[in-house]
């Protein structure tokens, strides 16, 4: 029978309830069971897809193509899990199912009510998260429900989630409550008030957690633990004491030796032996004594909220792990670069170029790449910064100064960057661009085959435009070496500069396949390269 860990949050946002829940599917596939994960928004929009960045911070992309909470980035990376479209629902997509229905006459004429219609429409978005990508179902279905506990939005979810053990069986379900236990340092004392209301609160709606994970600066007492317990209607090893980390893949050891994966297979009646913990050891132990460094600039227009770019942060730490280097990010704001000047990249040892969607920026991000390659500093160029990689090399060394993209500049007489075929004539912004895993065929000898170490890959796309193909013989002219394409060869993929130490640039994003334990290549080999750049031999 299928288990299902509901996690939810209490007394403020941001408290950790994503990394909590990828660690603790983390520890259950560590004892050999088969996870899967499911993320409840209680957002209005449908999808994220649309949202800026400044809201809702980076927006990720599943294999087949579903723009999700970023959450479900932790989720892969904690695990070696692989979701879809059905791992992600929001409110919006809720509601627009049943508005749908009865439309439709679904309802025979019914009432359609919060509940039942709304609540019967989270469940059965539950179980088709449980049933994953594959179809084939898991042992554990992780669901994380967002937004705080008291929120009038996440009230549907709750009492959904409420009603769930009723479908399942009240042995195959646990319930995790994220709460923050407080220092007061005014007072040097540690305050259980915040996590008391918010758990009155969740036992208002129906719901008495299991287990609790407090939040808090260093680890709880034993007698603040029993204290909470108490008042919470819980037995004293169900409180768990989840302190702040400098380094967050050391969440899952320290919630193990804490006893919380014992806890819940005791609770849930699974048997699984003790969870191997070597491998995901080793990485961390990479992470915090790192033999070198390396200073890398990130040119980006987001760079004030630094979750926009959070799979992207991660997979320069995992591309680290190889060579146990550390990456110290040096943050560039590209409008500041658009003055023809190298302030903020003098003395780094890697340029890396974001995707991003809007003209803000542009002009910083191609004096960036133009840095890059004139300075012989190791260039990484993803999605948007592929693109403006091509708009450098077609204005400095193909004779076409004018040379821009069509999103941006819609008259320019040199479109090196156009819309995908069939793209032009859509008016809707929402799930109409290349989305989801696509495969891309790699050039014999090219930097990018000696970095993958194969001849062809699967990378994750979120894109409308392309490169020109009507511009592709005269850049490759000017050096340019397309070293990607679609197997038909008619959309390109990747480009690289073979004069340079090491210029690459995808219109894919690596990061969405990048883990602790799997370091992407391309991030590693970037790394490596920066780590050549800083000892002086490239």
């Amino acid at each position: 029978m299928t288990k299902y860990i509901f996690v939810t949050g209490g007394v403020l946002s941001s408290l950790g309830k994503g990394i909590s829940a990828a660690s603790i599917g983390n520890l259950m596939e560590a004892r050999g069971l088969k996870v899967t994960f499911q993320k409840l928004d209680p957002y209005v929009n449908v999808d994220p897809g649309t949202m800026s960045p400044y809201q809702h911070g980076e927006v990720y992309v599943t294999r087949d193509g579903a723009e999700t909470d970023l959450d479900l980035g932790h989720y892969e990376r904690y695990t070696s899990v692989r979701l879809g479209k059905n791992a992600n629902y929001t409110t919006g997509r809720i509601y627009h199912n049943v508005i749908t229905k009865e439309r439709r006459g679904d309802y025979l004429g019914g009432t359609v009510q919060v509940i039942p219609h709304v609540t019967d429409e989270i469940k059965a978005a539950i179980h088709a998260g449980a049933r994953g990508p594959d179809g084939e179902g898991a042992d554990v279905v992780i669901v994380e429900v967002g937004g705080t506990v008291g929120d009038i939005e996440s009230l549907p979810f709750l009492e959904a989630i409420r009603q769930f053990p009723f479908e399942v069986g009240r042995e195959n379900v646990a319930y995790v409550h994220v709460t923050l236990v407080p220092l007061v340092k005014a007072a040097g004392e540690i305050k259980t008030k915040p996590t008391q209301h918010s758990v009155n609160k969740l036992r208002e709606i129906g719901v008495q957690p299991d287990v609790l994970l407090c939040r808090a600066e260093a680890p709880l007492t034993d007698s603040v633990k029993a204290k909470i317990a108490l008042f919470c209607n819980l037995e004293p090893q169900a409180v768990i004491s989840a302190r702040d980390v400098a380094n967050i893949y050391e969440v899952p050891l320290w919630l193990h030796e804490e006893g919380l994966d014992d806890f819940l297979v005791r609770r849930l009646g699974l048997t699984a032996p003790a969870p191997d913990m070597s491998r995901w050891k080793a990485v961390v132990d990479a992470i915090d004594h790192p033999k070198d460094q390396v200073t890398i600039a990130l040119v980006g227009k987001y760079i004030e909220l630094k979750e926009a770019y959070k799979s992207l942060c991660e997979s320069l730490v995992h591309g680290g792990i190889p060579s146990r280097t550390r990456v110290n990010l040096q943050w560039v704001d590209a409008e500041e670069l658009s003055a023809a000047s190298g302030d903020g990249l003098n003395g780094v040892h890697g340029i890396l170029v974001p995707g991003g969607f809007g003209e803000r920026g542009i002009e910083g991000k191609i004096q960036a790449i133009r840095f890059a390659r004139e300075h012989r500093i190791p260039f990484l160029g993803i999605c948007l910064g592929m693109q403006c990689a091509v708009i450098e090399t077609a204005r400095d060394l193909a004779g076409l100064p004018k040379a821009h993209s069509a999103e941006f500049e819609a008259g320019t007489p040199d479109p090196v960057i156009a819309l995908l075929p069939g793209q032009a004539e859509l008016d809707q912004k929402g799930a109409t661009m290349r989305l989801g895993a696509y495969p891309c065929r790699l050039l014999p000898g090219s930097l990018a085959e000696k970095t993958y170490g194969t001849s062809e890959v699967s990378e994750r796309h979120r894109h409308r435009y392309e490169v020109n193909n009507a511009y592709r013989e005269r850049l490759e002219k000017a050096g340019l070496v397309i070293s990607g394409t679609s197997p038909d060869g008619s959309l390109v993929e990747i480009v690289e500069r073979p004069e340079h130490p090491w210029f690459l640039a995808v219109q894919f994003h690596p990061e969405f396949q990048s883990a602790p334990l799997a370091p992407h290549p391309v991030f590693a080999g970037f790394v490596e390269a920066a780590l050549a750049h800083m000892r002086g031999n490239p």
